[in-house]
């Protein structure tokens, strides 16, 4: 497996050495060049991810090399180390291309990860393993934030499952975190070291979606200029996520049951046909049942992929791990933004706990990070959310909770004293006991979101 290439521009010696003893040892090929020769070293050493770093104060010599590199190149992934970091000059940074950002000193597992990130969606040359959508996973892998009953239950078979070479089913509302589901399957597997593909299957009009899954010989239409390979051909030996695939056209649907049945595909516009090994993750945030009830999901091609079956829970049924998402999310966007949050007020994470979160934990991260973008102090409390979201929030403070909120808000707000909580809701302790059993409620230790757990490898949003 050929090495990801990382180009270092660093116009101090001293900070582009000490990068080096960072990331030396992870595998990577570490090239280093001065800024006036960047151009020159993306063209000829096409790296996978790009390094600009600066010890300066004033960063816009920095942020001019970025633009004259987006000029050349689109595609390359561009993190920017910065000593003096502030607000305005992190939002300067991203309107001239780059794609994270850091405070210097970075720690190395928050770039490590970073790095991972950018690397698997960059799309080199044909001759390299990078492919599009490849993920390579000697870099630690992602796994679901929370430690409530259910979530420990379904990290706990996800391991289960990945040791098997089972197809599996992946099914949970928008933004519950089914992507991160199939990543902790694929990096737990014995195919942890091969590519990991993903095809958005919702993305792919009908009329290309042969094309891009199956790949195309020359001439096989109007535009096809040179023979590409599909995805499940990039996939060859690691696993392909079939992401919204209930939005796929009942037409390749079939063509993916025949590929998955014979481990073959066969180009468009091809005569012959190759041999794939790949492992098929499904995911999908539509009820299946109903999808075949309409004809619009292959009966045959469910009972092929539904072997393994997971069910990703919507947030509103495990708000207990919503201050654990907030402290993870801090962490991530203190280190992105040069900021030193430290959580939420009382009064804050009482509206979170009340709202009913339809966009799941998509829509608490990115609620988070517009709380930064409005400057918090050290802690974030309801003003620092957007209008709209005060509005949202105090809105659901005078409807009843049903009983489970109602109990789970009460223990958050008397840091679980269960006879404190008894007096509040006017319970006895062993109702408020025996409340917690039936609602497999307790108190979840604070996850460290910097450090290895004993989940396979580094933690990241659901």
């Amino acid at each position: 497996m050929e090495k990801q290439r990382i180009l270092i521009i660093a116009a101090d010696v001293l900070l582009g050495q000490q990068l080096d003893d960072q990331l030396r040892g992870h595998g990577f090929e570490l090239i280093h060049c001065d800024a006036d020769k960047c151009l020159q070293a993306l063209s000829e050493r096409r790296p996978d991810v790009i390094l600009a770093c600066t010890y300066h104060r004033r960063i816009e010599d920095c942020l001019q090399g970025v633009r004259q590199i987006r000029r050349q190149d689109r595609s390359v992934p561009i993190i920017m180390l910065t000593r003096f970091s502030s607000e305005s000059r992190a939002i300067a940074a991203f309107r001239a291309g780059v794609d994270d950002y850091y405070k210097i000193p970075c720690p190395s597992r928050a770039l490590l990860t970073s790095i991972g990130k950018h690397a698997g969606a960059h799309p080199v040359s044909s001759d390299r393993r990078t492919e599009a959508g490849h993920q390579s996973c000697v870099l630690p892998c992602p796994v679901i934030i929370g430690q409530s009953r259910a979530i420990q239950e379904i990290k706990a078979y996800l391991r289960r499952v990945a040791v098997t070479d089972s197809t599996v089913f992946i099914t949970g509302e928008t933004g519950t975190g089914k992507e991160i589901a199939a990543e902790m399957v694929h990096c737990s597997s014995s195919r942890r070291d091969r590519p990991f593909v993903r095809i958005n299957c919702a993305a792919i009009p009908d009329e290309l979606a042969e094309s891009e899954i199956f790949g195309h010989e020359k001439g096989a239409f109007t535009g096809a200029v040179a023979t590409k390979a599909g995805k499940f051909e990039q996939a060859d030996g690691g696993s392909v996520l079939l992401d919204e695939i209930g939005d796929m056209c009942t037409f390749t649907q079939a063509k993916i049951l025949r590929t998955i049945e014979r481990k073959e595909v066969s180009r468009l516009g091809g005569k012959s046909t190759f041999s794939v090994d790949v492992r098929v993750i499904a995911a999908t945030n539509r009820n299946p049942e109903v999808l075949m009830s309409e004809g619009k999901f292959r009966k045959d091609l469910f009972y092929r992929l539904n072997v393994a079956q997971v069910q990703l829970p919507p947030l509103r049924e495990r708000k207990e791990d919503i201050p654990n998402l907030l402290q993870h999310f801090i962490s991530n966007y203190n280190q992105k933004f040069g900021r030193q949050v430290e959580g939420f007020s009382d009064d804050a994470l009482n509206y979170l706990l009340g709202y009913s979160w339809p966009g799941n934990v998509r829509e608490l991260k990115n609620l988070v990070e517009v709380a930064f973008i409005n400057m918090p102090s050290h802690h974030i409390s309801v003003v620092d959310l957007p209008r709209a979201y005060q509005k949202k929030l105090k809105d659901t403070e005078g409807l009843p909770q049903n009983e489970r909120d109602r109990l789970l808000a009460t223990l958050f707000a008397t840091n679980w004293n269960k006879s404190k909580t008894a007096r509040q809701l006017h319970w006895s302790r062993m109702t408020v006991y025996r409340k917690m059993e039936k609602y497999r409620l307790k108190k979840n230790l604070p996850e460290n979101t910097m450090s290895r757990t004993t989940d396979p490898g580094y933690q990241a949003a659901g």
